[in-house]
């Protein structure tokens, strides 16, 4: 472990307070390295602070680390960091993207329950304080919760699903809260507002009838015939944890057990390779800095659009780091690699832009460092991403199929050359650090709170045992609405009666004179 994270570690300890030592299992079926990154960040600081850490996952530790125990399941599945082709993301539309959230993710879950370390794991006697879980697809793990009868926190590295809301009865409300697949605005028009309605509860209930249900099945598999539904577990829930911030993302109302922990995963000793810290300081007019992240490899892109981003880096004043692999004739301001430490890139002063994807680790990581950007989205929440910066004054977006040598170079000339990009982006810097406590301080501590109060159910809100009936007050407005109606009808009758035996009492009057 790198000198720095050690003292950020102590550091941490000192800060939240003493917490007697848990046993504390980490599950994680899913393979993508940006969402472990996150999770790790925790678990790492977790095991500082002397709790015994066991995690199943694709990425066990290069070095042995005190407390962490790795359950490695490297290489059960298919591996996808680094690993998919421009035409795999822009294939990525929702039907494609649903089907691997949840059918895909199913899939891969039944290939880790079936490794033999886990069914060790799972026909064992163990012991735990608390399990910790990812919320993604299908509810991998969530029957060992009730297997060893713990506790459980659930992670995202995003900000939250639109299935994830209910399992801790968080407020959703598409009126104003953009959902993670629309790349809406806070203010919403009302179309926008119809599709974010319409999509909010599509997906709920697409998820519980493709992921929920037929995991019910293969989780029975495993943890038991007894196991009561996914459905009633997930509603468990102590706490979750998610990879979002209101400085960033959309402000909203919440729930105690639902904590927001943007930008947990940043963490750096703040050295750059020697000969990369030079390149950067030598450049006079600065550095550009392109990655289209962890899973998409740059190399793929089509002739068209890579003749685009090399003449347009040519005629750049600026040094240019890109992040792709095994491409010839690139001008001299060009340096590539297949890997850069982007965090660290992106901390250095003397870097003026971050090309990117919009994906929302590295977004984090810009805003953290105060550096405007220029977004190509290319799947999932990446154009949300990007507009939420937009809508900030930090970010230039370029649409994929929008991508020409003279787009480019206007969106990287606009980012550059315009004062008001650098200063909003070390604004929102600010805003997104400004806290309390640190993104990982927050998260042990509301681990340890969790752990310290058997689940803590005093932060339950009563929403979580509501029907959506009941939650949306569907019967209070039918039972007011019929007393109304009772009410205007009863009257009526009573004033037609009245009027009724006036009248007749006035023909008789008459008749009498």
């Amino acid at each position: 472990m790198k000198c720095s994270v050690v003292l950020l570690l102590g550091a941490v300890s000192v800060f939240v307070g003493d917490s007697e030592p848990a046993r504390i299992l980490g599950l994680f079926h899913f393979n993508g390295k940006s969402h472990f990154t996150m999770f790790e960040s925790l678990l790492k600081g977790l095991a500082a602070r002397g709790h015994q850490v066991y995690v199943v996952g694709h990425f066990p530790q290069k070095k042995p680390i005190p407390n962490y125990t790795d359950i490695d399941v490297e290489g059960t599945l298919p591996a996808i960091t680094n690993n998919f082709t421009i035409t795999m993301a822009r294939g990525f539309g929702y039907l494609n993207l649903f089907d691997f959230i949840w059918n895909t993710n199913r899939e891969m879950c039944r290939s880790v329950l079936q490794h033999p370390k886990v069914q060790s794991l799972i026909n064992s006697d163990a012991k735990f304080d608390l399990i910790i879980t990812e919320i993604f697809g299908t509810d991998c793990f969530i029957g060992l919760s009730h297997r060893f009868k713990v506790p459980i926190i659930s992670m995202i590295s995003s900000v939250i699903l639109p299935w994830g809301n209910d399992r801790i009865g968080n407020p959703d409300h598409p009126a104003y809260i953009p959902n993670y697949f629309l790349p809406y605005p806070q203010h919403m028009t009302l179309g926008q507002r119809i599709i974010n309605t319409l999509m909010v509860e599509a997906l709920k209930l697409g998820h519980y009838y493709f992921a929920e249900l037929p995991m019910n099945e293969l989780a029975r598999q495993h943890f038991g015939q007894d196991m009561p539904p996914i459905a009633e577990l997930k509603k468990k829930t102590s706490l979750i944890l998610a990879n979002s911030h209101f400085s960033l993302n959309i402000p909203r109302p919440t729930v105690p057990p639902f904590v927001e922990v943007g930008g947990l995963h940043i963490q750096s000793d703040g050295k750059l390779p020697k000969d990369l810290e030079t390149f950067i300081n030598e450049s006079k007019d600065g550095v550009i800095y392109f990655s289209l992240g962890s899973l998409v490899r740059a190399e793929t892109l089509p002739k068209d659009k890579l003749e685009a981003f090399i003449s347009a880096f040519s005629e750049l004043p600026q040094r240019v780091l890109w992040k792709i692999d095994g491409i010839a004739g690139l001008p001299d301001n060009v340096r590539t690699s297949k890997w850069y430490p982007q965090f660290e890139i992106l901390s250095h002063p003397n870097v003026r832009v971050f090309l990117t994807h919009g994906g929302l680790m590295g977004t984090q990581e810009a805003v953290y460092a105060g550096v405007p950007m220029v977004g190509i989205p290319l799947f999932a929440d990446q154009e949300l991403n990007i507009r939420n910066c937009m809508a900030k004054g930090t970010a230039v977006l370029l649409l994929y199929d929008s991508i020409t040598k003279e787009r480019l170079s206007s969106a990287l000339r606009t980012a550059l050359s315009d004062p008001s990009y650098r200063k909003n982006a070390e604004k929102l810097s600010r805003l997104f650090r400004d806290r309390p406590q640190t993104p990982l301080e927050t998260a042990i501590f509301w681990t340890e709170y969790v752990i310290r109060h058997g689940g803590a159910p005093q932060l339950r809100s009563a929403a979580v045992d509501l029907t959506w009936y009941q939650y949306l007050l569907v019967d209070v407005i039918a039972v007011i609405v019929l007393s109304v109606i009772i009410v205007f009808v009863s009257l009526y009758v009573i004033f037609r009666k009245i009027i009724s035996t006036c009248a007749g009492s006035m023909s008789r009057k008459l008749k009498s004179n």
